[in-house]
């Protein structure tokens, strides 16, 4: 297990928000825990510095791609990139230095999953620089995946046989607990536990961490194969973590 640096973009910024506000329709609804003044580039590098790679850059919406190339050429190839990834336009976040590219809505198109979009995304990119984003909400005891900046849901549920199915095709998954994701509150441990004990490849969990005491829980309810991205949370953007602690964790891994 190991820890995931990220930098969420916002209208050129870097951002932390609760997940579960972003509104299409309404902007004004939106909830930002943290708006920095210093650039993804700033970011990236203090993440290369401390030697972290597989952290994500995330934008959210339009207007974020030129902050999201600044980010991705100060650690290259140390970070993927995810955020309106198509077949046609991921050429260009690789070549700016992201690992991989990061893919939810162009897959899960009208809430299921489109098997030729995903064909033509490994086809485009290789299945070895593809990361899925199987983010999702709770609804009846289950979690199914969700799209457009976290706003519809899919059909699809985040069980076994869809971590089975889907593992063929990527290298790696990622899933925000889009219910807790902002909020410092608790993370979602029933999803961590469904990720740890069924996900064939490599996944890592974000969402809901308020304590340095959230990496070792995380390690334990996903036998250490699931890792782990803090946002909020850090002092780095605003929060009470502290940043040089989760890496001198990480060091004693």
């Amino acid at each position: 297990m190991r820890f995931r640096p990220c930098i969420d973009l916002h209208h050129g910024k870097v951002v932390q928000i609760v997940g579960g506000s972003i509104n299409d329709h309404d902007t004004a609804a939106l909830q930002t825990n943290f708006t920095s003044e210093n650039t993804p580039a700033h970011y990236a590098q203090l993440y290369r510095d401390a030697g972290l790679r597989g952290g994500h850059v995330i934008a959210l919406g339009k207007g974020n791609e030129g902050a999201a190339l600044e980010a991705l050429r100060a650690w290259p190839g140390g970070m993927q990139y995810g955020g309106g990834v198509t077949p046609e336009n991921a050429g260009t976040f690789l070549d700016a230095g992201a690992s991989h590219v990061i893919v939810t809505s162009y897959v899960f198109a009208d809430g299921r999953i489109n098997h030729e979009r995903l064909t033509a995304l490994v086809q485009a990119v290789g299945k070895h620089r593809l990361v899925l984003d199987l983010s999702c909400r709770s609804r009846e005891g289950k979690f199914f995946v969700v799209t457009d900046r976290w706003q519809k849901f899919t059909d699809e549920e985040v069980n076994a046989a869809l971590l089975q199915q889907l593992a063929d095709s990527c290298d790696e998954f990622l899933v925000h607990g889009v219910d807790v994701e902002g909020l410092r509150q608790g993370i979602q441990e029933p999803l961590i536990t469904l990720l740890g004990t069924h996900s064939p490849c490599a996944v890592t969990y974000a969402g809901g961490v308020h304590q340095l005491a959230d990496l070792d829980r995380v390690k334990q309810l996903g036998n250490g194969r699931v890792d782990l991205t803090i946002g909020s949370a850090l002092d780095i953007f605003g929060g009470a973590v502290q940043f040089a602690d989760v890496v001198a964790w990480q060091l004693r891994q």
